[in-house]
């Protein structure tokens, strides 16, 4: 029996963004070498890349994160904050191509069919392959499913002789009426099969190992369930749903400790469709130090570096402001990474929550006028647990 997960346990340091999936290090060891015709099919279908940005302690569980390539979404170019939060179809359709990569592993592997993927990928000499594309059709993959579903939900023979007689051929008027409806009647029939099959395999399956459900764990808030074992390697990393990423507990980010957030207040300097109001200027100041075990290069140092952000003094730039502050406080606004517009490593970056840089220029110079950023900055601090409430 599946057993809760309260939202009250107790804290752990965070993932970096809304636009990351959690999956297992196996399944994305097998995209990246024998599954990588399937992922660059994914990619340029999407208009992303897709890369490993963490791996869990032991090597169980990996971040990938899910990003616009140039020219694929309007707003990009150069500058601070080029991608944002990836769809929920997005999302589901990256982890049915992580489903359909596990199910190849399974099959090529030529053991049971439940494998602990989340155990280190060690030597496994099916991912070399012995000629190019010897081991995958040239199509992208197809959802598969085991004998045991095949036979659970075999088609009705109704279904199979419809499917027959729909192909049989009439010369007359009312025989081709009586064929149309009868593919009409058979689509439907394929279309409300195929969806209980999907939704089988979303009940019995793991989003993140691609396997049966073992010790089936469900989240209380929003009712998706995973392994007991997947769940708990997953939190370690983002304490989040890996498919709606409804935040669990309090989200504790890993931006140094040692800097300080700063406010003033500009009564007489107006922001671009916000006249009427002042301006609110945050200052983010952080003195140089070295990388903590949470940071991507323990004991490495970092520059500091000092950072500017402007908001309306409106009644809506306050509220903004307020949670702002608290996912200041929870560490949420910056990481240590790589930057994004400077390509320097090992430095204080901004960490998916957006901010407005400029006073003038738009959303292409990271400024104003920008009618719906309150709203979207709401939206991902929301995701990250911020709220109003």
């Amino acid at each position: 029996m599946g057993s809760q997960v309260s939202s009250d346990e107790m804290s752990v340091r965070g993932g970096q963004g809304s636009n990351e999936v959690l999956v297992s290090q196996a399944v994305w060891d097998y995209l990246a070498t024998a599954g990588q015709p399937w992922l660059i099919d994914f990619q340029d279908k999407q208009g992303l890349s897709a890369g490993i940005i963490r791996r869990g302690e032991r090597g169980g569980c990996c971040a990938v994160r899910l990003r616009p390539v140039e020219g694929s979404r309007s707003g990009g170019g150069p500058g601070m904050m080029e991608e944002g939060p990836i769809s929920n179809e997005t999302r589901k359709a990256f982890i049915d191509l992580c489903r359909c990569a596990r199910k190849e592993m399974s099959k090529q592997d030529g053991g049971p069919k439940r494998k602990r993927s989340l155990l280190p990928c060690v030597g496994v000499g099916v991912l070399e392959g012995d000629e190019e594309g010897s081991l995958l059709p040239p199509q992208p993959p197809q959802p598969r499913r085991s004998q045991r579903q095949q036979q659970r939900y075999k088609k009705p023979a109704e279904e199979e002789a419809c499917v027959v007689l729909s192909n049989s051929t009439s010369h007359n008027e009312s025989g081709q009426r009586k064929k149309d409806n009868m593919e009409v009647s058979c689509s439907m029939m394929a279309s409300s099969h195929n969806q209980s099959h999907s939704e089988a395999d979303d009940y019995t399956s793991c989003s993140i190992c691609m396997g049966d459900m073992v010790e089936r764990t469900t989240l209380e808030r929003c009712g998706h369930a995973f392994c007991r074992l997947c769940l708990d390697q997953a939190f370690k990393v983002k304490r989040a749903c890996p498919v709606c990423r409804q935040v669990y507990g309090q989200l504790i980010g890993n931006q140094p400790a040692t800097g300080c957030m700063m406010v003033e207040r500009d009564p007489d300097l107006e922001l671009p469709g916000h006249e009427g109001y002042g301006c609110i200027c945050i200052i983010y100041s952080f003195p140089p130090g070295l990388q903590a075990p949470e940071h991507p290069n323990p004991g490495v140092r970092y520059p500091g570096t000092d950072r500017v952000a402007y908001l309306p003094d409106s009644p809506e730039g306050n509220r903004v402001l307020g949670l702002l502050r608290r996912a200041f406080e929870q560490r949420l606004i910056f990481t240590i990474g790589t930057s994004m517009t400077t390509g320097m490593h090992n430095v204080i970056t901004w960490n998916d929550i957006h901010h407005k840089t400029s006073l003038w220029g738009g959303p292409h110079c990271f400024g104003y006028p920008d009618p719906t950023y309150l709203v979207r900055v709401t939206e991902e601090l929301r995701e990250k647990g911020i709220t109003a409430d």
